[in-house]
C-alpha cells in the first residue's frame, strides 16, 4: 500500500483516556510518533550486530602483530564510531517518518524512508493486544507494544516504543474499541465480567520456585551456542576445527596414554566428563528459566487472563477468556516423578509464534485445576469411557519402522565402502545396530497402544499422547473450526484413519482411530457444532 492509500476511518482519531496522554512528538493531522527515545533503544539493538563482525576483524588485524596491524586496528575503530553514527542517524530518520493513527475503527500506521507504506487494521481484526519490554526498554522506561492479529505470527502489528503509562493506555482503548466493535468480553462459562481489573490471582511462581524449575529445564544450549560462535570465527584459526580426521589425530596420542592408565582412571575421566556437561546443562537451564519466567504471575479479571512474567524481557499478556479454544497438560519424564505438571492454552492469539500460552509451567495438578474451570473446561471425569487406537494402526507404524530400520542396516556398510570411511576396527558390524532396534520399536509401540488413547463427552474431547512425557489435550466440541477424516492407502486397507479436529489457534488429530469410531464422532461433534448459537455464547 502506497501513501496515497485512502483510509476514512483512519482519519479520525480517538483520544486516550483522560490521565494518560500520548507520545505527541511531531503530531500532525491526528499523525502521532512514538516516543523520542525510541530512535535511541532500536539504535542500541543495532550494536550487537556491528560488534562481531568488527571484532573479528579487529583480531584478524592483531595476530599479524605489527605496526601496520596497530594502524589497522585504529581505522577499525574508527570505522566503527563511524558506523555507529550512521545507524544513530538512520535510527533517528525511521523515527521520524514512522507515525501511527489511533482511529474510531481501526488503527494506520505509516512508515518507510524512500518508500512509504501504510498498514490499517480494523479493530475487530484485533486478536489482542500485549505489551513487551526488553532490557533497554526497561532501562528507557519504553514498552513495545504488539497488536496480535491472528496472522500465524507472520505479520503482526507492532509500536516500538511507548511510554509505559501510554502503552497501557493504548491497550484499554484499543480492547474497549474491539469490544464495541463486535468482540465483547464475555465468555462461554467463568468468564465474569464483574471482576475487577486488578485481577484475581490464579497462579504465580516465587523465587524458589522458579530455581526449582530451571534444575528440570536441563538445557545444553549453551554448547550449542559456543559451537555456533566457533563455526563464525573458524576462518582465523590456522586448521578445519570440523574435519574429523583432526580430531581422530589429536585423540589418538592422549587415547593412547589414558589407555594404559587402567579402567579406574578411564571410569573417573569419563564420570568427570559427564558430570562438567550435566552442570553447564543445568546452569543453562536455569539462567533461561529465570530469564524466562522470573515473578511469573497468572490472574482472571475481566478482560481474561493476564499473565506477566520475565526478568530482561518483561512481558504483559492478556488471553480472553472465550478464546481459549483448548487446554494441554504435560509434564516431563523425570518432573512427572516429582508431581510436576504445566498447563498452556490453545488460543487464538499468538504467544511469541507459538499458538499454545503457557498459563503456568511448573505446579501441581491441584494448582492446574482452579484454571481450567476458570477457562471453561472440565478435567476428565472419573467415569469417562477411554478408547484405544487400532490394533492395525499399531502393527502398520511397527513395520514400516522396522523396514526403514533394515533399510538403514543396509546402507550403513555401503556407505563406509564407497567413501573408504576407516573408523576403527570391526565397523562393518555398525550394520547390525539398527537390526537390533527392530525389537525394541516394535515394543515401543506396543506400550503407545496400551498408554495412548481419546475420549468424547457430553461438551468437550480428550486425547492422551505419549509415555514418558505424557500429555492430555482437552478441546471444546462447540469451538472447533472441522472435523475431517483421513486415510491413506494403507488406512482404507486396514479399516482406520485419523481425525482432524480443526482449530484456529492450533491442531488436535486422533491417529489410527477406527473408521466407524471416527465417523460415529466426527457426526457427534459436527451436530454439536451447528447446533449451537454464537451469537448467544458471546
Amino acid at each position: 500500500m502506497n501513501d496515497s492509500a485512502s483510509d476514512p476511518a483512519g482519519e479520525r482519531s480517538a483520544d486516550l483516556p483522560h490521565g494518560a496522554p500520548p507520545d505527541r512528538a511531531g503530531e500532525r493531522d491526528g499523525a502521532r510518533r512514538t516516543n523520542p527515545l525510541s530512535f535511541v533503544a532500536t539504535a542500541i539493538a543495532l550494536v550487537p550486530q556491528l560488534a562481531i563482525p568488527f571484532a573479528a576483524a579487529g583480531i584478524g588485524i592483531l595476530s599479524d602483530g605489527n605496526f601496520y596491524g596497530i594502524g589497522s586496528l585504529a581505522l577499525l575503530f574508527l570505522a566503527l564510531f563511524v558506523m555507529a553514527g550512521v545507524t544513530m542517524g538512520f535510527a533517528w530518520l525511521r523515527w521520524l517518518r514512522f507515525t501511527y493513527r489511533v482511529g474510531a475503527e481501526d488503527i494506520r500506521v505509516e512508515s518507510g524512508l524512500l518508500s512509504r507504506s501504510a498498514r490499517s487494521v480494523p479493530y475487530e481484526r484485533i486478536q489482542d493486544v500485549s505489551l513487551e519490554q526488553n532490557l533497554v526498554g526497561r532501562l528507557l522506561g519504553l514498552v513495545e507494544v504488539r497488536f496480535e492479529t491472528g496472522a500465524g505470527g507472520k505479520d503482526e502489528l507492532k509500536l516500538a516504543y511507548l511510554s509505559q503509562a501510554d502503552g497501557a493506555a493504548l491497550r484499554e482503548l484499543v480492547r474497549e474499541r474491539r469490544d464495541s466493535a463486535g468482540e465483547v468480553s464475555v465468555g462461554l462459562r467463568g468468564a465474569d465480567t464483574t471482576r475487577s481489573d486488578e485481577g484475581e490471582p490464579l497462579f504465580a511462581m516465587d523465587t524458589r520456585r522458579v530455581f526449582t524449575f530451571g534444575l528440570f529445564e536441563f538445557s545444553l544450549a549453551a554448547v550449542a551456542v559456543l559451537g555456533a560462535a566457533v563455526q563464525q570465527i573458524d576462518f582465523l584459526l590456522p586448521y578445519d576445527l570440523w574435519d574429523w580426521r583432526l580430531w581422530m589425530r589429536w585423540i589418538e596420542g592422549p587415547g593412547e596414554r589414558i589407555a594404559q592408565l587402567g579402567a579406574m582412571a578411564q571410569a573417573a575421566g569419563v564420570f568427570a566428563a559427564v558430570a562438567a556437561l550435566a552442570l553447564v546443562g543445568l546452569v543453562t537451564g536455569v539462567v533461561r528459566t529465570v530469564l524466562r519466567d522470573w515473578q511469573f504471575r497468572l490472574d482472571r479479571t475481566a478482560k481474561g487472563f493476564r499473565r506477566r512474567r520475565g526478568l530482561l524481557t518483561r512481558t504483559d499478556v492478556v488471553m480472553p477468556a472465550h478464546r481459549v479454544q483448548a487446554l494441554k497438560f504435560g509434564t516431563g519424564i523425570v518432573r512427572r516423578r516429582f508431581g510436576w505438571h504445566s498447563l498452556k492454552f490453545v488460543s487464538l492469539a499468538q504467544d511469541s509464534g507459538n499458538a499454545s500460552h503457557i498459563v503456568a509451567p511448573f505446579a501441581r495438578l491441584d494448582e492446574l485445576q482452579p484454571i481450567a474451570v476458570s477457562a471453561g473446561f472440565d478435567t476428565p471425569a472419573q467415569t469417562l469411557s477411554w478408547h484405544r487406537s487400532s490394533t492395525a494402526y499399531r502393527a502398520v507404524s511397527a513395520a514400516a519402522q522396522a523396514l526403514a530400520l533394515l533399510a538403514l542396516a543396509i546402507a550403513i556398510p555401503v556407505i563406509l565402502n564407497l567413501f573408504d570411511i576407516d573408523l576403527f576396527a570391526g565397523q562393518d558390524m555398525l550394520g547390525l545396530v539398527p537390526l537390533a532396534a527392530i525389537v525394541p520399536v516394535a515394543g515401543w509401540q506396543w506400550i503407545l497402544w496400551h498408554r495412548e488413547c481419546h475420549a468424547l463427552s457430553a461438551s468437550q474431547i480428550h486425547v492422551r499422547r505419549g509415555w514418558l512425557s505424557p500429555v492430555l489435550a482437552i478441546g471444546s466440541r462447540i469451538k472447533l473450526q472441522s472435523v475431517e477424516i483421513a486415510q491413506g492407502p494403507l488406512a482404507r486397507l486396514f479399516g482406520f484413519a485419523t481425525l482432524h479436529l480443526g482449530l484456529a489457534g492450533g491442531k488436535l488429530s486422533i491417529p489410527g482411530i477406527p473408521f466407524d469410531r471416527a465417523a460415529a464422532w466426527r457426526a457427534a461433534i459436527t451436530d454439536s457444532m451447528a447446533g449451537t448459537d454464537f451469537s448467544e455464547l458471546v
